[in-house]
Protein backbone atom coordinates (compact mmCIF):
# COMPACT_ATOMS: atom_id res chain seq x y z
CA UNK A 1 0.00 0.00 0.00
CA UNK A 2 1.30 3.39 -1.03
CA UNK A 3 1.00 6.14 1.32
CA UNK A 4 1.55 10.18 1.05
CA UNK A 5 3.65 11.40 3.98
CA UNK A 6 1.57 14.04 5.32
CA UNK A 7 2.91 17.53 4.55
CA UNK A 8 5.06 18.94 1.75
CA UNK A 9 8.23 21.43 1.28
CA UNK A 10 9.02 23.42 -1.76
CA UNK A 11 12.20 22.95 -3.42
CA UNK A 12 13.18 25.77 -5.15
CA UNK A 13 15.55 26.06 -8.06
CA UNK A 14 16.77 29.68 -8.59
CA UNK A 15 17.75 30.01 -11.92
CA UNK A 16 19.52 33.36 -12.80
CA UNK A 17 19.79 33.91 -16.42
CA UNK A 18 20.53 37.52 -17.44
CA UNK A 19 18.60 38.59 -14.80
CA UNK A 20 15.73 36.22 -15.35
CA UNK A 21 13.44 34.75 -12.52
CA UNK A 22 12.90 31.65 -10.53
CA UNK A 23 11.53 28.59 -11.01
CA UNK A 24 9.63 26.53 -7.85
CA UNK A 25 9.28 22.65 -8.29
CA UNK A 26 6.79 20.73 -5.80
CA UNK A 27 7.30 17.45 -4.29
CA UNK A 28 5.89 15.27 -2.03
CA UNK A 29 7.87 14.72 0.78
CA UNK A 30 8.36 13.88 4.72
CA UNK A 31 10.60 17.09 5.44
CA UNK A 32 13.26 15.24 4.66
CA UNK A 33 13.47 16.78 0.86
CA UNK A 34 12.79 13.08 -0.07
CA UNK A 35 9.57 11.45 -1.84
CA UNK A 36 7.50 9.38 0.19
CA UNK A 37 8.00 5.51 0.75
CA UNK A 38 6.27 3.72 -1.94
CA UNK A 39 5.77 6.97 -4.34
CA UNK A 40 7.75 7.56 -7.30
CA UNK A 41 7.34 10.72 -9.63
CA UNK A 42 4.22 9.83 -12.03
CA UNK A 43 1.69 8.52 -9.74
CA UNK A 44 -1.20 9.97 -8.83
CA UNK A 45 -3.54 9.96 -5.80
CA UNK A 46 -6.69 8.05 -5.64
CA UNK A 47 -8.88 11.54 -5.32
CA UNK A 48 -7.44 12.25 -8.87
CA UNK A 49 -8.68 8.86 -11.02
CA UNK A 50 -11.97 8.45 -12.64
CA UNK A 51 -13.76 11.16 -11.45
CA UNK A 52 -17.49 11.85 -12.37
CA UNK A 53 -19.98 14.86 -12.40
CA UNK A 54 -23.52 15.16 -13.32
CA UNK A 55 -23.11 17.00 -16.14
CA UNK A 56 -27.03 16.65 -17.72
CA UNK A 57 -27.91 14.07 -15.13
CA UNK A 58 -30.87 14.04 -12.89
CA UNK A 59 -29.04 15.02 -9.21
CA UNK A 60 -30.65 12.84 -6.66
CA UNK A 61 -29.58 14.23 -3.16
CA UNK A 62 -29.89 12.74 0.66
CA UNK A 63 -28.70 13.74 3.52
CA UNK A 64 -27.77 11.53 6.07
CA UNK A 65 -27.08 11.67 9.86
CA UNK A 66 -25.39 8.94 12.33
CA UNK A 67 -26.89 9.14 15.59
CA UNK A 68 -27.24 7.46 18.75
CA UNK A 69 -31.07 6.36 19.56
CA UNK A 70 -32.54 3.94 21.66
CA UNK A 71 -34.54 1.25 19.02
CA UNK A 72 -37.42 -0.96 19.79
CA UNK A 73 -36.64 -4.83 17.77
CA UNK A 74 -39.85 -5.91 19.84
CA UNK A 75 -41.94 -5.08 22.49
CA UNK A 76 -39.68 -6.99 25.29
CA UNK A 77 -36.22 -5.59 22.82
CA UNK A 78 -34.77 -2.60 22.95
CA UNK A 79 -31.33 -1.88 22.08
CA UNK A 80 -28.96 1.13 21.99
CA UNK A 81 -28.16 2.03 18.55
CA UNK A 82 -26.41 3.17 15.80
CA UNK A 83 -28.22 4.59 12.87
CA UNK A 84 -28.36 6.71 10.02
CA UNK A 85 -31.31 9.21 10.26
CA UNK A 86 -32.65 7.22 13.41
CA UNK A 87 -34.15 4.13 12.29
CA UNK A 88 -32.57 0.53 11.92
CA UNK A 89 -32.68 0.21 8.62
CA UNK A 90 -31.42 3.45 8.22
CA UNK A 91 -33.09 5.76 5.54
CA UNK A 92 -34.38 3.91 2.19
CA UNK A 93 -32.61 5.18 -0.53
CA UNK A 94 -34.02 5.03 -4.25
CA UNK A 95 -32.99 6.29 -7.68
CA UNK A 96 -33.16 5.22 -11.07
CA UNK A 97 -30.62 3.98 -13.21
CA UNK A 98 -28.30 6.99 -14.74
CA UNK A 99 -29.31 9.48 -12.01
CA UNK A 100 -26.39 11.37 -9.82
CA UNK A 101 -26.47 10.66 -6.15
CA UNK A 102 -24.95 13.27 -4.04
CA UNK A 103 -25.20 11.81 -0.17
CA UNK A 104 -24.43 14.53 2.54
CA UNK A 105 -23.09 12.61 5.83
CA UNK A 106 -23.30 14.53 8.92
CA UNK A 107 -21.70 12.78 12.25
CA UNK A 108 -23.24 13.36 15.23
CA UNK A 109 -21.71 9.99 17.14
CA UNK A 110 -18.82 10.45 19.64
CA UNK A 111 -16.81 8.13 16.89
CA UNK A 112 -15.47 8.93 13.63
CA UNK A 113 -17.74 6.91 10.96
CA UNK A 114 -18.42 6.51 7.03
CA UNK A 115 -20.45 5.22 4.41
CA UNK A 116 -19.31 2.46 1.55
CA UNK A 117 -21.32 2.29 -1.08
CA UNK A 118 -21.20 -2.06 -0.96
CA UNK A 119 -21.46 -3.89 -4.40
CA UNK A 120 -21.47 0.26 -6.45
CA UNK A 121 -18.90 0.18 -9.72
CA UNK A 122 -17.97 3.96 -8.42
CA UNK A 123 -14.43 6.30 -8.14
CA UNK A 124 -12.27 5.38 -5.68
CA UNK A 125 -12.47 8.19 -3.49
CA UNK A 126 -16.05 7.33 -2.94
CA UNK A 127 -15.38 4.50 -1.65
CA UNK A 128 -15.65 4.97 2.03
CA UNK A 129 -12.56 3.23 3.42
CA UNK A 130 -10.90 4.76 5.91
CA UNK A 131 -7.25 4.86 5.65
CA UNK A 132 -7.06 4.29 1.98
CA UNK A 133 -9.78 6.12 -0.01
CA UNK A 134 -10.60 8.71 3.02
CA UNK A 135 -9.84 10.23 6.56
CA UNK A 136 -12.91 9.00 8.73
CA UNK A 137 -15.70 11.42 9.30
CA UNK A 138 -15.31 12.72 12.55
CA UNK A 139 -17.76 13.58 15.40
CA UNK A 140 -20.01 16.99 14.50
CA UNK A 141 -18.22 16.98 10.70
CA UNK A 142 -19.35 16.05 7.41
CA UNK A 143 -18.79 14.95 4.16
CA UNK A 144 -20.42 14.49 1.00
CA UNK A 145 -19.99 11.31 -1.30
CA UNK A 146 -21.22 11.29 -5.05
CA UNK A 147 -21.18 9.28 -8.03
CA UNK A 148 -23.46 7.79 -11.23
CA UNK A 149 -26.14 4.86 -10.50
CA UNK A 150 -24.53 3.35 -13.79
CA UNK A 151 -26.31 -0.33 -12.89
CA UNK A 152 -29.62 -0.88 -12.05
CA UNK A 153 -30.00 -3.55 -8.95
CA UNK A 154 -30.38 -4.14 -5.04
CA UNK A 155 -27.93 -2.31 -2.75
CA UNK A 156 -26.61 -1.64 0.66
CA UNK A 157 -24.54 0.87 2.25
CA UNK A 158 -23.05 0.49 5.56
CA UNK A 159 -20.01 2.31 7.48
CA UNK A 160 -16.43 0.90 7.26
CA UNK A 161 -15.08 2.64 9.91
CA UNK A 162 -14.78 -0.17 12.54
CA UNK A 163 -17.45 -2.07 11.05
CA UNK A 164 -17.40 -4.94 12.85
CA UNK A 165 -18.77 -2.59 15.78
CA UNK A 166 -20.83 -0.14 14.05
CA UNK A 167 -22.58 -2.82 11.40
CA UNK A 168 -23.28 -4.66 14.60
CA UNK A 169 -24.85 -1.64 15.86
CA UNK A 170 -27.03 -0.82 12.78
CA UNK A 171 -24.83 1.69 11.07
CA UNK A 172 -26.80 0.65 7.50
CA UNK A 173 -29.41 0.83 5.18
CA UNK A 174 -31.22 -0.34 1.59
CA UNK A 175 -29.77 1.55 -1.70
CA UNK A 176 -32.27 0.67 -5.09
CA UNK A 177 -31.09 1.84 -8.63
CA UNK A 178 -34.23 0.90 -10.45
CA UNK A 179 -34.42 0.03 -14.30
CA UNK A 180 -35.77 3.28 -16.20
CA UNK A 181 -38.20 0.42 -17.12
CA UNK A 182 -39.52 -1.56 -14.22
CA UNK A 183 -40.54 -5.10 -14.49
CA UNK A 184 -42.50 -5.50 -10.90
CA UNK A 185 -45.24 -3.17 -9.83
CA UNK A 186 -44.88 -4.26 -6.43
CA UNK A 187 -41.61 -5.11 -4.80
CA UNK A 188 -40.60 -4.75 -0.88
CA UNK A 189 -36.59 -4.55 0.82
CA UNK A 190 -35.55 -6.93 3.72
CA UNK A 191 -32.54 -6.70 5.42
CA UNK A 192 -31.17 -9.21 7.72
CA UNK A 193 -29.57 -9.10 10.79
CA UNK A 194 -28.35 -10.72 14.13
CA UNK A 195 -28.07 -8.56 17.65
CA UNK A 196 -26.90 -9.29 20.98
CA UNK A 197 -29.98 -7.91 22.81
CA UNK A 198 -29.58 -9.94 26.37
CA UNK A 199 -26.58 -10.40 26.74
CA UNK A 200 -22.86 -9.29 26.08
CA UNK A 201 -21.52 -9.47 22.44
CA UNK A 202 -19.42 -13.07 23.23
CA UNK A 203 -15.84 -12.87 22.44
CA UNK A 204 -15.18 -14.45 18.52
CA UNK A 205 -11.84 -16.17 20.44
CA UNK A 206 -14.54 -18.22 22.62
CA UNK A 207 -12.56 -21.33 22.41
CA UNK A 208 -15.44 -23.61 23.43
CA UNK A 209 -17.45 -22.08 20.09
CA UNK A 210 -13.91 -22.72 18.08
CA UNK A 211 -13.36 -26.31 18.90
CA UNK A 212 -17.50 -26.94 18.30
CA UNK A 213 -16.64 -25.80 14.68
CA UNK A 214 -14.21 -27.74 14.32
CA UNK A 215 -15.57 -30.54 15.62
CA UNK A 216 -19.05 -30.35 14.10
CA UNK A 217 -17.70 -28.76 10.58
CA UNK A 218 -20.13 -25.71 10.80
CA UNK A 219 -18.41 -23.04 9.78
CA UNK A 220 -20.98 -20.75 11.54
CA UNK A 221 -19.90 -21.60 15.15
CA UNK A 222 -17.98 -18.98 16.59
CA UNK A 223 -21.08 -16.50 14.61
CA UNK A 224 -23.68 -18.18 16.16
CA UNK A 225 -22.92 -17.93 19.81
CA UNK A 226 -22.15 -14.22 20.12
CA UNK A 227 -25.84 -13.56 19.03
CA UNK A 228 -29.08 -13.99 20.59
CA UNK A 229 -31.58 -11.87 18.59
CA UNK A 230 -32.49 -12.03 14.59
CA UNK A 231 -34.06 -9.02 12.87
CA UNK A 232 -36.05 -8.69 9.86
CA UNK A 233 -35.55 -4.35 8.65
CA UNK A 234 -34.37 -4.31 11.99
CA UNK A 235 -37.24 -6.04 13.94
CA UNK A 236 -38.55 -9.63 15.28
CA UNK A 237 -40.90 -11.85 15.77
CA UNK A 238 -44.18 -10.14 15.92
CA UNK A 239 -43.00 -7.09 15.67
CA UNK A 240 -41.63 -7.50 11.85
CA UNK A 241 -43.95 -5.98 9.69
CA UNK A 242 -45.72 -7.98 7.15
CA UNK A 243 -45.68 -8.38 3.31
CA UNK A 244 -49.55 -7.41 2.07
CA UNK A 245 -49.85 -9.26 -0.72
CA UNK A 246 -53.24 -10.65 -2.50
CA UNK A 247 -53.54 -14.06 -3.91
CA UNK A 248 -52.31 -14.36 -7.54
CA UNK A 249 -50.09 -10.82 -6.64
CA UNK A 250 -46.58 -11.05 -7.88
CA UNK A 251 -43.56 -9.11 -6.44
CA UNK A 252 -40.31 -8.88 -6.06
CA UNK A 253 -38.59 -9.09 -2.85
CA UNK A 254 -34.94 -7.82 -2.32
CA UNK A 255 -33.29 -9.31 0.21
CA UNK A 256 -29.80 -8.37 1.90
CA UNK A 257 -27.96 -10.04 4.51
CA UNK A 258 -26.35 -7.42 7.00
CA UNK A 259 -25.53 -10.17 9.60
CA UNK A 260 -22.53 -11.93 10.07
CA UNK A 261 -23.52 -15.37 9.35
CA UNK A 262 -25.63 -17.20 6.71
CA UNK A 263 -29.41 -17.24 7.14
CA UNK A 264 -31.57 -20.06 5.14
CA UNK A 265 -35.47 -18.54 4.49
CA UNK A 266 -38.23 -21.29 3.86
CA UNK A 267 -40.75 -20.14 1.55
CA UNK A 268 -44.27 -21.85 0.79
CA UNK A 269 -43.71 -24.16 -2.19
CA UNK A 270 -43.23 -23.46 -5.83
CA UNK A 271 -43.86 -19.41 -4.64
CA UNK A 272 -40.42 -17.83 -5.46
CA UNK A 273 -37.66 -18.15 -7.83
CA UNK A 274 -33.95 -15.87 -8.00
CA UNK A 275 -34.04 -13.33 -9.94
CA UNK A 276 -31.07 -11.48 -9.47
CA UNK A 277 -27.98 -12.07 -7.46
CA UNK A 278 -25.53 -9.06 -6.08
CA UNK A 279 -26.76 -6.80 -9.05
CA UNK A 280 -26.71 -9.52 -11.80
CA UNK A 281 -29.77 -10.88 -13.34
CA UNK A 282 -29.73 -15.13 -13.37
CA UNK A 283 -30.81 -17.78 -16.44
CA UNK A 284 -32.26 -20.94 -15.14
CA UNK A 285 -33.53 -20.34 -12.24
CA UNK A 286 -36.61 -22.06 -12.31
CA UNK A 287 -35.81 -25.15 -9.90
CA UNK A 288 -38.05 -25.92 -7.16
CA UNK A 289 -36.10 -25.50 -4.38
CA UNK A 290 -38.77 -23.06 -1.44
CA UNK A 291 -35.11 -22.69 0.31
CA UNK A 292 -32.97 -19.35 0.05
CA UNK A 293 -29.55 -19.16 1.43
CA UNK A 294 -28.19 -15.71 1.68
CA UNK A 295 -24.16 -15.11 2.66
CA UNK A 296 -23.41 -12.36 4.71
CA UNK A 297 -23.07 -9.05 2.78
CA UNK A 298 -24.96 -10.93 -0.30
CA UNK A 299 -27.77 -9.67 -2.18
CA UNK A 300 -30.61 -12.05 -3.24
CA UNK A 301 -33.65 -10.92 -5.07
CA UNK A 302 -36.40 -13.31 -6.06
CA UNK A 303 -39.98 -13.20 -7.79
CA UNK A 304 -42.46 -14.09 -5.18
CA UNK A 305 -46.12 -14.98 -6.04
CA UNK A 306 -49.08 -15.58 -3.44
CA UNK A 307 -50.57 -19.31 -3.56
CA UNK A 308 -53.21 -19.15 -1.55
CA UNK A 309 -55.60 -16.21 0.53
CA UNK A 310 -54.81 -18.35 3.93
CA UNK A 311 -52.04 -16.44 6.03
CA UNK A 312 -48.49 -18.02 5.14
CA UNK A 313 -45.00 -16.67 6.14
CA UNK A 314 -41.36 -16.48 4.93
CA UNK A 315 -39.05 -17.56 7.77
CA UNK A 316 -35.73 -18.61 8.94
CA UNK A 317 -34.86 -22.07 8.19
CA UNK A 318 -34.70 -23.84 12.09
CA UNK A 319 -32.09 -23.18 14.75
CA UNK A 320 -32.31 -21.30 18.18
CA UNK A 321 -33.39 -18.28 17.24
CA UNK A 322 -35.48 -18.54 13.76
CA UNK A 323 -38.80 -17.93 15.58
CA UNK A 324 -37.23 -13.79 16.05
CA UNK A 325 -36.74 -14.05 11.39
CA UNK A 326 -40.46 -14.56 10.07
CA UNK A 327 -42.04 -12.18 7.88
CA UNK A 328 -46.05 -12.74 7.76
CA UNK A 329 -47.66 -12.68 4.54
CA UNK A 330 -51.35 -11.13 4.53
CA UNK A 331 -54.22 -10.12 2.81
CA UNK A 332 -54.26 -6.42 4.60
CA UNK A 333 -52.07 -4.68 7.07
CA UNK A 334 -55.33 -4.69 9.06
CA UNK A 335 -55.29 -9.07 9.51
CA UNK A 336 -54.21 -10.70 12.46
CA UNK A 337 -50.98 -12.16 11.82
CA UNK A 338 -49.91 -15.46 11.64
CA UNK A 339 -47.92 -17.10 14.68
CA UNK A 340 -44.29 -16.14 14.18
CA UNK A 341 -43.34 -20.25 15.11
CA UNK A 342 -45.63 -21.46 12.54
CA UNK A 343 -44.23 -24.16 10.70
CA UNK A 344 -42.90 -24.58 7.07
CA UNK A 345 -41.41 -27.37 5.32
CA UNK A 346 -38.72 -27.76 2.71
CA UNK A 347 -39.40 -29.73 0.01
CA UNK A 348 -36.44 -31.71 -0.59
CA UNK A 349 -32.82 -30.93 -0.28
CA UNK A 350 -32.39 -28.40 -2.61
CA UNK A 351 -30.86 -24.90 -1.34
CA UNK A 352 -30.79 -22.35 -3.25
CA UNK A 353 -27.51 -19.81 -2.56
CA UNK A 354 -25.57 -17.36 -4.38
CA UNK A 355 -23.55 -19.63 -6.37
CA UNK A 356 -26.33 -21.69 -7.61
CA UNK A 357 -27.27 -19.96 -11.47
CA UNK A 358 -25.44 -18.64 -14.19
CA UNK A 359 -25.71 -14.95 -14.99
CA UNK A 360 -27.14 -13.28 -17.99
CA UNK A 361 -24.47 -11.31 -18.71
CA UNK A 362 -20.96 -12.16 -18.13
CA UNK A 363 -17.69 -10.53 -17.97
CA UNK A 364 -15.44 -12.93 -20.26
CA UNK A 365 -17.48 -15.61 -22.85
CA UNK A 366 -14.16 -17.92 -22.23
CA UNK A 367 -12.21 -18.50 -19.43
CA UNK A 368 -9.51 -16.24 -19.83
CA UNK A 369 -5.66 -15.90 -19.97
CA UNK A 370 -4.40 -14.06 -16.82
CA UNK A 371 -1.46 -11.72 -16.66
CA UNK A 372 -1.85 -11.76 -12.74
CA UNK A 373 -2.62 -14.74 -10.73
CA UNK A 374 -2.79 -14.80 -6.59
CA UNK A 375 -3.42 -17.53 -4.45
CA UNK A 376 -5.34 -16.52 -1.66
CA UNK A 377 -5.44 -19.19 1.53
CA UNK A 378 -7.81 -18.53 4.33
CA UNK A 379 -6.99 -19.67 7.65
CA UNK A 380 -7.10 -19.29 11.41
CA UNK A 381 -4.00 -18.73 13.81
CA UNK A 382 -2.59 -16.90 16.58
CA UNK A 383 -1.43 -13.28 16.99
CA UNK A 384 0.78 -12.25 19.73
CA UNK A 385 -1.19 -9.91 22.24
CA UNK A 386 -4.44 -10.06 20.20
CA UNK A 387 -5.27 -14.26 20.47
CA UNK A 388 -7.00 -15.51 17.38
CA UNK A 389 -6.56 -14.31 14.32
CA UNK A 390 -7.80 -14.89 10.54
CA UNK A 391 -5.36 -14.76 7.84
CA UNK A 392 -4.50 -14.76 4.06
CA UNK A 393 -1.62 -16.67 3.48
CA UNK A 394 -0.51 -16.65 6.68
CA UNK A 395 -0.59 -12.70 7.48
CA UNK A 396 -2.96 -10.43 8.77
CA UNK A 397 -3.79 -6.95 7.28
CA UNK A 398 -2.29 -4.43 7.08
CA UNK A 399 0.52 -7.01 6.55
CA UNK A 400 -1.28 -9.40 4.00
CA UNK A 401 0.42 -9.52 0.60
CA UNK A 402 -1.86 -7.35 -2.02
CA UNK A 403 -2.87 -8.24 -5.33
CA UNK A 404 -0.96 -5.87 -7.62
CA UNK A 405 -2.49 -5.09 -10.85
CA UNK A 406 -2.12 -2.63 -13.63
CA UNK A 407 -4.95 -0.94 -15.57
CA UNK A 408 -6.52 -3.57 -18.14
CA UNK A 409 -5.05 -6.32 -16.43
CA UNK A 410 -7.21 -9.89 -15.94
CA UNK A 411 -6.69 -11.04 -12.96
CA UNK A 412 -6.98 -15.09 -11.57
CA UNK A 413 -7.78 -15.62 -7.77
CA UNK A 414 -7.78 -19.28 -6.51
CA UNK A 415 -9.55 -18.88 -2.87
CA UNK A 416 -9.08 -21.98 -0.52
CA UNK A 417 -10.50 -22.16 3.05
CA UNK A 418 -8.63 -24.36 4.44
CA UNK A 419 -10.08 -23.20 8.39
CA UNK A 420 -12.91 -24.50 10.13
CA UNK A 421 -14.98 -21.18 9.58
CA UNK A 422 -16.91 -20.05 6.78
CA UNK A 423 -15.67 -16.67 4.69
CA UNK A 424 -17.69 -14.78 2.51
CA UNK A 425 -15.23 -12.92 0.71
CA UNK A 426 -16.45 -9.60 -0.58
CA UNK A 427 -13.94 -7.19 -3.31
CA UNK A 428 -14.76 -3.75 -3.49
CA UNK A 429 -15.14 -1.61 -6.61
CA UNK A 430 -14.98 -4.43 -9.35
CA UNK A 431 -17.57 -7.41 -10.27
CA UNK A 432 -15.49 -10.77 -10.54
CA UNK A 433 -16.68 -13.80 -12.81
CA UNK A 434 -16.70 -17.30 -10.62
CA UNK A 435 -15.24 -19.74 -13.38
CA UNK A 436 -15.09 -22.97 -10.85
CA UNK A 437 -15.38 -24.68 -7.37
CA UNK A 438 -13.64 -27.35 -6.17
CA UNK A 439 -11.91 -27.78 -9.67
CA UNK A 440 -15.30 -28.17 -11.52
CA UNK A 441 -16.01 -25.66 -14.66
CA UNK A 442 -19.27 -24.08 -14.24
CA UNK A 443 -21.44 -24.30 -17.23
CA UNK A 444 -22.86 -21.11 -16.90
CA UNK A 445 -20.12 -18.80 -15.02
CA UNK A 446 -21.34 -16.43 -12.10
CA UNK A 447 -21.11 -13.05 -11.92
CA UNK A 448 -20.43 -11.45 -8.57
CA UNK A 449 -18.95 -9.39 -5.73
CA UNK A 450 -18.57 -11.38 -2.84
CA UNK A 451 -17.99 -15.59 -2.56
CA UNK A 452 -18.99 -17.54 0.52
CA UNK A 453 -16.38 -19.63 0.95
CA UNK A 454 -16.82 -22.85 3.14
CA UNK A 455 -14.42 -24.94 5.12
CA UNK A 456 -12.77 -26.79 2.45
CA UNK A 457 -13.92 -25.00 -0.46
CA UNK A 458 -11.94 -23.38 -3.46
CA UNK A 459 -13.28 -20.88 -5.95
CA UNK A 460 -11.57 -20.02 -8.84
CA UNK A 461 -12.38 -16.22 -9.87
CA UNK A 462 -11.58 -13.57 -12.90
CA UNK A 463 -11.68 -10.22 -12.92
CA UNK A 464 -10.45 -6.81 -15.11
CA UNK A 465 -8.74 -4.65 -13.54
CA UNK A 466 -10.63 -1.68 -15.07
CA UNK A 467 -11.42 0.40 -12.00
CA UNK A 468 -8.23 2.25 -10.99
CA UNK A 469 -7.29 2.76 -7.29
CA UNK A 470 -7.12 0.78 -3.76
CA UNK A 471 -9.42 -1.45 -3.18
CA UNK A 472 -10.33 -4.04 -0.58
CA UNK A 473 -10.88 -7.55 -0.72
CA UNK A 474 -12.09 -9.11 2.42
CA UNK A 475 -13.87 -10.99 4.82
CA UNK A 476 -17.72 -9.71 5.37
CA UNK A 477 -17.92 -11.27 8.56
CA UNK A 478 -16.44 -8.29 10.01
CA UNK A 479 -15.38 -9.71 13.05
CA UNK A 480 -12.70 -12.20 10.83
CA UNK A 481 -12.26 -8.71 8.90
CA UNK A 482 -11.19 -6.87 12.25
CA UNK A 483 -8.79 -9.90 13.13
CA UNK A 484 -7.06 -10.03 9.96
CA UNK A 485 -8.93 -11.26 6.74
CA UNK A 486 -8.19 -8.13 4.49
CA UNK A 487 -5.84 -7.47 1.49
CA UNK A 488 -6.14 -5.11 -1.15
CA UNK A 489 -6.11 -4.68 -4.79
CA UNK A 490 -3.10 -2.13 -5.44
CA UNK A 491 -3.36 -0.95 -8.92
CA UNK A 492 0.42 0.22 -10.38
CA UNK A 493 0.80 3.95 -10.52
CA UNK A 494 -1.69 4.99 -8.24
CA UNK A 495 -1.25 5.61 -4.09
CA UNK A 496 -3.63 6.52 -1.36
CA UNK A 497 -2.81 10.23 0.53
CA UNK A 498 -4.35 8.77 3.72
CA UNK A 499 -2.72 6.74 7.03
CA UNK A 500 -4.00 3.79 8.97
CA UNK A 501 -5.29 4.63 12.60
CA UNK A 502 -3.22 8.22 13.36
CA UNK A 503 -5.28 10.98 14.22
CA UNK A 504 -8.28 10.36 12.51
CA UNK A 505 -8.23 6.83 13.97
CA UNK A 506 -8.87 5.41 10.50
CA UNK A 507 -10.43 1.81 11.10
CA UNK A 508 -11.59 0.09 8.00
CA UNK A 509 -11.83 -3.43 9.38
Amino acid sequence: MKRKVIGSIIIVMLLIIGGVAFLNSPLYSSGDKSLPEGVTQGEVSVLEVNAQEPENRTVKTFNLTAEETEWDISESKKVNAWTYNGTVPGEPLRVTEGDYIRVNLKNELNVPVTIHWHGMLLPNKMDGVPGLTQDAVQPGESFTYEFIANDAGTYWYHSHQHSSKQVDKGLYGSLVIEEKQKKYEKEEFFILDEWAVNQEKKDITNMGGMMKGAMTGNGEADTEQMYDTFTVNGKAGQAVEPLVMKEGETARLRFVNAGYQQHQLVFPEKAMKVIEIDGEKVKNSGGTSNVLEIAPGERIDVEYTRQSSEPAVIRENGGENADDMVIPVLSSEDEASVPNNQSISSSGTDVATGTSFGSEEVIFEEVPEPDVTYNMDLNMGMDMGEGVAFQINDQVFPDTPPINVKEGDIVKVKITNTGNMNHPMHLHGHRFQVASKNGNKYDAPRVKDIIHVKPGEEYTIYFKADNKGEWLFHCHDNNHAARGMVTIVDYNGVYSPFELGEEHNNQPN
